[in-house]
């Protein structure tokens, strides 16, 4: 990421799909452009669904700088979501057609009853640690201590296949 200007944080967010995941996804990472005009995007990948039985997912991390305070970058990641299609109530081990979860919001670490920041998953989903390191590798985990390209390089990846997958390009509707 480039310079911060005064008052922003980088954020990261997972972003993934298992319904219909080329046309949910490059809506939400329209939006997503949309409300932070700074976003990178790293590759998408293929891979199964964990957790349940499921279609395969396509996932890829997002990152942006923002002013704005959690909450309110939370509240607008899931309006992003229910604009994708998916029930605000939605099972947590279920197909979807939108998944946004942040990853890193600047160093804050911090847990409610919402979210746990750092993510706990960034360390052990190679679909989220994979691509952050590609948009990201210089990010000291809060938690972790070390960067994010040092940890996917230590990463085992022993059982998780991804492949990566080429996305339409973003579009609103």
């Amino acid at each position: 990421m480039k310079l911060l200007k005064p008052g922003h944080v980088p954020v990261y967010v997972a972003a993934g799909s298992n319904l219909e995941p080329e046309k949910h996804l490059s809506r939400a990472c329209a939006e997503i452009r949309h409300s932070w005009p700074d976003t990178v995007f790293s590759r998408a990948y293929r891979n199964v669904a964990v957790g349940f039985d499921g279609p395969d997912f396509i996932n890829l991390v997002v990152g942006f700088t923002t002013a704005q305070p959690l909450d309110a970058v939370i509240a607008r990641l899931r309006a992003i979501e229910t604009q994708c299609g998916r029930p605000r109530f939605a099972p947590k081990w279920a197909s979807r057609t939108m998944d946004l979860d942040v990853l890193l919001f600047g160093d804050r670490v911090e847990k409610t009853s919402e979210y746990t920041l750092p993510r706990p998953d960034l360390l052990k989903r190679p679909y989220m640690l994979g691509p952050m390191a590609e948009i990201a590798p210089e990010v000291i985990h809060p938690t972790a201590h070390k960067t994010i390209a040092v940890l996917w390089k230590e990463f085992d990846l022993g059982g998780h296949t991804m492949s990566a997958v080429e996305l339409p390009e973003p579009t609103r509707d």
